[in-house]
């Protein structure tokens, strides 16, 4: 059997059948004694099943390298293995980072193989001899030598830390914030670097400093598979069976008398907290218990009663030529002088019309100049998208929630916090369905709590992404004046998409439902014709005078064929094919070009984009380093540097949480027994909610069927309802 070793450098293909197969890259530093010469230093096609590979990191496959009839030669990888930097790999691997200015890879190994292992030393002592490399220059010897020399007193340690398993990324983050007592943290315990560095590369490092598992790691694994529970489920606590069952996932496996003491230990230094059977990470716990002080606090407040309230909103109705129905009212008046109001709704029900008078009625009735008006007001919604739409209904500011508590992406803090607190006296806060745990305690620390706080939503829609569920639980304690909206008003257009949801969310659907209609058609589709069938529509809508911008497909998961990976790539070429006028970069096997529609994964408050926010690709710059690429978002130009751009997708094709808080005229939506358990009934009426003007579902109704029905997602487990509930003790 032969070996090939060297860095994996990226996937070209990846099965749709979630087996691991995998074709690839793979730059070859050495290879078998038959295959050296013909591979040392190239760059070869890989073929095989793999669990995880990381980009760029060190690999040993086994195999055989042979010639396919139809792609040539490839490496067909039958066993494979991860491998640290070890010795002149190390070394190499720091010369040819980022750290040294001129020394790509191949510079980094001629000087390794010339000079040895000891190469940085003598590049200290005596710069020419990097002279003796083939090629070298008097200008790349002196970049060379500056920045080894600028990295004197720490190029060890770095080299130290890449052996350990650390990438060079984390090797000069913990050099940056921990200095030379890294090896000291280290020795005594890997996991205290939790904040630097994630679980995963933590417990590699572990085992390559230690042969098995000490009280350290069990301690770190048992914090881990909490918050792998919380985030996965979306809970906010978990059951001792469930967390001892996670924890075998690490090889770990605790008597329920041993995980007891653990638990003990935990309990007192603060990082989980049992009540009853529940067993909390410490942070979830606080925070559920701040929130329900904090609503509480608000909600105690005297209320103010508006005197002739209902005169005034007569007359905000006659002269914005709008008629509000009783719970409209209702609404309104709750939301003025209630401290708390709780407003929900499914589309089509007039919540931003309500929210528009809310604000309207507030600034009427106060003695404001405008700008003391917006000073009172905060309109906010969870992502960007969200609040530009809040904004353009209402003809107010709106921002998201991390923009107003003005969040710090490099520390993870907000400025606004209960020490430096806004002072708004009314607050409307929209989509909060969409909001977690963590952020609605955020957002409630930064306020003053002599506050009239709206909460407006959907309840029905898709729970947050993160643990939680606030809006549910808001309305489930039965504490706060709740407001449910339940007439349809976009009848008045002949819109069928509002009784649609209506009839997914009671859980009504018949043949009837998914009939056509002027603006709803569901198109029965074989699943390998999906591609095909949206081209086609897509194309269809193009030829009606229908921009990129107005329409958007939906679908539930990034992979499989008809995933949205695959569907970005056929729409990108139909919305915007290649052109000599376009510029274009290609980052791993995805292209950006000018006019590309693009989607924001990361929230970025530096350059005011959030999760979620929609922008086009304005201009790209392959050789410059600081803006490869420019996205322009809603008038806001942003720059990418090229390791930024993996905060960017695609967004001809997004996902249904990603949809979240935005409309969309035209909506298209696959819906295939392939998605399996991605379909149920939350996420359905999500998606579906997104369309204004047309909706077009297809694919399988037998499986549209079974997403109405499948209700898994109602079960998350928090304590808010109980924290709020003994607040009345």
């Amino acid at each position: 059997m032969e070996y090939i070793k060297g860095k994996f450098k990226r996937t070209i293909y990846e099965s749709s059948a979630g087996n691991g197969y995998k074709v690839g890259l793979f730059r070859v530093k050495e290879a078998s004694d038959s295959l050296n010469e013909v591979l040392s230093n190239h760059t070869v096609t890989f073929t095989g099943y793999f669990y995880d590979l990381v980009v760029d990191e060190n690999y040993i496959f086994q195999g055989s390298y042979i010639e396919n009839a139809k792609y040539g030669y490839q490496f067909q990888v039958s066993s494979y293995e991860h491998v640290q930097p070890e010795g002149k790999d190390a070394v190499i691997d720091f010369l040819s980072s980022s750290l040294v200015k001129g020394c790509g890879e191949k510079t980094a190994t001629e000087i390794v193989n010339l000079l040895g292992d000891d190469a940085l030393n003598k590049i200290k002592e005596d710069k020419s001899c990097l002279m003796l490399v083939p090629k070298m220059t008097e200008k790349k010897m002196e970049s060379i030598y500056n920045s080894v020399m600028k990295y004197e007193n720490s190029d060890e340690i770095i080299i130290y830390l890449t052996k350990l398993g650390f990438t060079m990324k984390d090797a000069m983050k913990l050099l940056n914030s921990y200095g030379l007592s890294i090896k000291s943290v280290l020795e005594e315990n890997v996991y205290t670097l939790s904040e630097d560095v994630d679980f995963k590369t933590l417990d590699k490092v572990f085992f390559n400093l230690h042969d098995s598992t000490d009280e350290n790691r069990t301690d770190a694994c048992i914090i881990e598979a909490m918050k792998q529970l919380s985030f996965d489920a979306g809970d906010t606590y978990s059951y001792k069976d469930e967390i001892r069952e996670k924890i075998s996932s690490f090889d770990i496996v605790l008597s329920s008398e041993e995980f007891d003491e653990y638990m003990e230990k935990l309990m007192k230094r603060k990082e989980v907290r049992i009540e009853n059977d529940m067993y909390f990470l410490y942070g979830n716990f606080k925070m559920e218990l701040s929130i329900a002080d904090a609503l509480f606090e608000i909600n105690s407040r005297p209320t103010n009663k508006i005197p002739d309230l209902d005169n005034h909103i007569k007359k905000f109705s006659d002269s914005h030529d709008v008629t509000y129905n009783d719970d409209q009212k209702r609404a309104i008046a709750a939301a003025l002088e209630e401290n708390v109001t709780i407003i929900t709704g499914g589309p089509g029900t007039g919540k931003t019309t309500i929210v528009r008078a809310i604000a309207g009625l507030f600034i009427d009735m106060h003695p404001y100049s405008e700008k003391q008006a917006l000073e009172e007001i905060a309109l906010l919604a969870p992502t960007g998208r969200a609040a530009k739409r809040l904004s353009d209904l209402t003809g107010l500011p709106a921002m998201t929630i991390h923009r107003y508590l003005k969040w710090d992406k490099t520390t993870g803090k907000f400025e606004y916090n209960e020490y430096n607190k806004h002072y708004q006296k009314l607050i409307i806060v929209d989509e909060t369905s969409m909001i977690d745990t963590e952020t609605f305690y955020a957002l409630l620390k930064g306020i003053d709590h002599s506050v009239r706080l709206v909460i407006v939503g959907d309840d029905n829609q898709l729970p947050s992404v993160g643990p939680g569920l606030i809006l549910t639980d808001l309305i489930t304690s039965e504490l706060f004046n709740h407001v449910p909206l339940h007439e349809i008003y976009r009848q008045s257009i002949g819109s069928s998409i509002p009784y649609l949801c209506l009839n997914i969310k009671n859980h009504e659907l018949e043949e009837e439902s998914i009939s056509r209609k002027e603006d709803f058609s569901f198109l029965n589709v074989d699943n390998h014709m999906v591609k095909d069938t949206i081209k086609s529509i897509c194309k269809l809508s193009i030829k009606k005078g229908i921009d990129v911008n107005n329409i958007q497909i939906l679908a539930p998961m990034y992979k499989g064929e008809n995933g949205i990976d695959n569907l970005n790539a056929i729409l990108q070429e139909l919305f915007n094919p290649c052109s000599k006028e376009k510029g274009e970069i290609k980052i791993g096997d995805v292209t950006y070009r000018v006019g590309d529609k693009v989607l924001q994964l990361i929230n970025d408050p530096d350059n005011n984009i959030y999760n979620g926010d929609i922008g086009y690709v304005i201009e790209t710059n392959p050789s410059s380093k600081d803006k490869v690429l420019i996205v322009n978002f809603y008038g806001n130009a942003v720059f990418y540097k090229r390791e930024d751009i993996i905060n960017l997708k695609h967004a001809y094709a997004i996902t249904i949480h990603k949809s979240q808080g935005s409309e969309f005229d035209h909506v298209i939506m696959p819906i295939t027994m392939n998605y399996g358990r991605m379909l149920y009934n939350k996420l359905l009426y999500t998606g579906i909610s997104r369309a204004k003007k047309s909706l077009t579902l297809l694919g399988n109704p037998q499986a549209f069927y079974m997403g109405v029905n499948n209700d898994y997602s109602l079960n998350r487990k928090t304590n808010l309802v109980a924290c709020l509930m003994n607040k009345l003790d």
